[in-house]
């Protein structure tokens, strides 16, 4: 909370209950213990700007009807000295509160004064989040889920830093298991293909991609038929060793262009080499919680919440995929992270109780593992379904859409929608430079805002500090509408955090245009008596210092000319 509206609060919390004991030595309330209360920001403000509900849950405490409880604190209120002009009473025995002219002015003070800084809190206390989001298979091209979860993901961190977290951002690297064997299969057989008739035919359960085709072409191009001569195993070892790290490097490469930028790239190869993986079978075994059946290791998931319990160790000696996800998120903690936040495609779903479970099976806090899932995503163009590229023909992939379409659209666009909703993305909208385009809109005000400088500078006219009685003069509805906006950033990016919904900042810088706009048309500046005009100057700039603090935090550009 900005520290403005923070002591406001506490104003309120002060002015009642100082009324309450006037009213209690006044005779009017009877003598008891001072009740717990709330003040909440009412969504509509013309409900007041804050609203204590003190007289309802007092009327046990004093044996009176919540208006009449109500009344009395009104009638002893001193708001001398405080942000507060005026209290009232509503419905069941509200207090409702409005702010004076003073707080609005301090309000941009405080922008004015903290600029890039302003939004920001220590909130989180420097807690150590880990936030491991997209991880997607290394096995092929990256696709529209990994696009959303990216965005999601890497804007739900910006937000839990700003809260004052200390936020790490992982993406852990599927390099070992079936997966990659299935890899490796599938490159062999596309490669045999490529030299002999008589090559065996793709399972269907393996990579039918184009990508497993052309990886092994790429690699009969660079090195010929040399591996035909070779047994399936050096083949596929060879093959897998040429195209995991290209696939790797592309990933890398999207993301970097996607304005994603990971403190670790974790591979569960390293996991199997450390002896992590069979660590965590020795440790459940240890706590009595495996048995053997059919040759196989088990783990007894159904004592932690499990449907089913789970095999640990296959009859051929290999760990399951599970196990090594046990031991993955044995690391996290290890390093001392104290949440851990994971953001899974939807269809993970009946993997979360069993995870979460297999948490407290090894002595940690199972709620301290959260896990976000996310809805998938249509893409649509003209109103229709779209699932191929129009320039390659072939399945979209998020490499194609950062070319089609601008990465402040698609960070924008793709945060627009909780993760557990469906999430249509129109390609329309999203590379239209119109006001239709909800990331264009919110850019244009911030330029708008540089362009009203601009239009001033050509004519000699600079801002200039304002005094707190020159801000003071700003009461139009539209300026106080956008300052009572602007003074809720920071509640708005700690509400943001403890959600787990970035999608809530994105919405509010929307919702930031929207009343800057309806500012500019209602209250001129140039023309106006200098005193007002740069105290108007004064809430521009921090309108946009708002704005731009918003979209730099999610890595979107903040133009000051469109």
């Amino acid at each position: 909370m900005s520290k403005t509206l923070t002591t406001a609060r506490e104003q309120v919390f002060s002015a009642v209950q100082n009324a309450m004991r006037a009213a209690m030595q006044a005779g009017e309330l009877c003598e008891a213990v001072l009740p717990a209360f709330s003040v909440e920001r009412p969504a509509d403000a013309s409900h007041g700007d804050f609203a204590a509900n003190a007289a309802m849950v007092s009327a046990r405490v004093f044996r009176m009807a919540p208006q009449k409880i109500a009344a009395a604190i009104l009638a002893h209120l001193d708001l001398a000295g405080t942000y507060l002009s005026r209290a009232e009473t509503a419905g069941p025995g509200f207090l409702n509160f409005f702010l004076a002219p003073a707080f609005y002015a301090d309000v941009l003070t405080d922008v004015l004064t903290e600029k890039d800084a302003y939004g920001r809190s220590d909130f989180g206390k420097g807690e150590k989040v880990m936030v491991e989001f997209v991880s997607a298979n290394p096995t092929g091209p990256m696709h529209m889920g990994n696009a959303r979860g990216g965005a999601l993901g890497d804007c739900l961190a910006a937000v839990l830093d700003a809260a004052g977290y200390d936020v790490w951002r992982e993406f852990y690297v599927n390099d070992a298991g079936n997966q990659l064997e299935k890899f490796g299969l599938s490159l062999s057989i596309r490669y045999q293909q490529l030299f002999a008739e008589d090559a065996p035919e793709l399972p269907e359960d393996s990579y039918h991609g184009e990508d497993i085709t052309d990886l092994a072409k790429e690699y009969a191009a660079e090195h010929g038929d040399a591996l035909m001569a070779l047994d399936e195993a050096e083949r596929r070892k060879a093959l897998v060793g040429y195209a995991l790290p290209k696939n790797l490097a592309k990933m890398q490469a999207d993301m970097e262009k996607y304005r994603i930028h990971y403190d670790c790239w974790f591979k569960e190869s390293d996991l199997h080499k450390s002896g992590a993986v069979m660590a965590v079978v020795e440790d459940l075994k240890n706590r009595g919680l495996t048995y053997e059946k059919d040759g196989a290791v088990w783990y007894k998931a159904t004592e932690f919440g499990g449907e089913k319990d789970e095999v640990l160790v296959r009859a051929n000696g290999t760990p399951t995929y599970f196990t090594a996800d046990i031991a993955y998120h044995k690391n996290k903690f290890d390093r001392g992270f104290t949440t851990l936040i994971d953001l899974w495609g939807s269809d993970h779903h009946g993997h979360v109780a069993r995870m979460k479970g297999a948490m407290a099976a090894i002595g940690h806090d199972p709620d301290r593992l959260e896990i976000l899932l996310m809805q998938f995503v249509r893409l649509m163009r003209n109103g229709e379904v779209v699932r191929m590229s129009k320039r390659t023909g072939k399945a979209i992939q998020l490499g194609d859409l950062l070319d089609e379409v601008p990465v402040d659209s698609a960070r924008f666009l793709f945060n627009m929608r909780e993760a557990g909703s469906l999430l249509d993305f129109d390609l329309d909208l999203a590379v239209q430079q119109d006001a239709q385009n909800p990331v264009y809109y919110v850019q244009y005000a911030h330029a708008r805002i540089h362009s009203i400088f601009k239009a001033l500078a050509a004519d000699g006219i600079l801002p200039r500090e304002v005094t707190k009685a020159e801000l003071e003069a700003l009461t139009a509805p539209e300026e106080i509408d956008l300052i009572r906006h602007i003074a809720s950033l920071t509640d708005e990016i700690v509400s943001s955090a403890k959600d787990r919904d970035p999608v809530r900042i994105t919405r509010y810088a929307i919702d930031l245009a929207t009343k800057f706009h309806k500012f500019y048309n209602a209250c001129r500046v140039k023309g106006e008596a200098e005193p007002l005009m740069q105290a108007r100057l004064a809430l521009c700039t921090a309108t946009a210092a708002v704005i731009r603090n918003i979209l730099t935090m999610f890595r979107i550009t903040a133009p000051e000319s469109m």
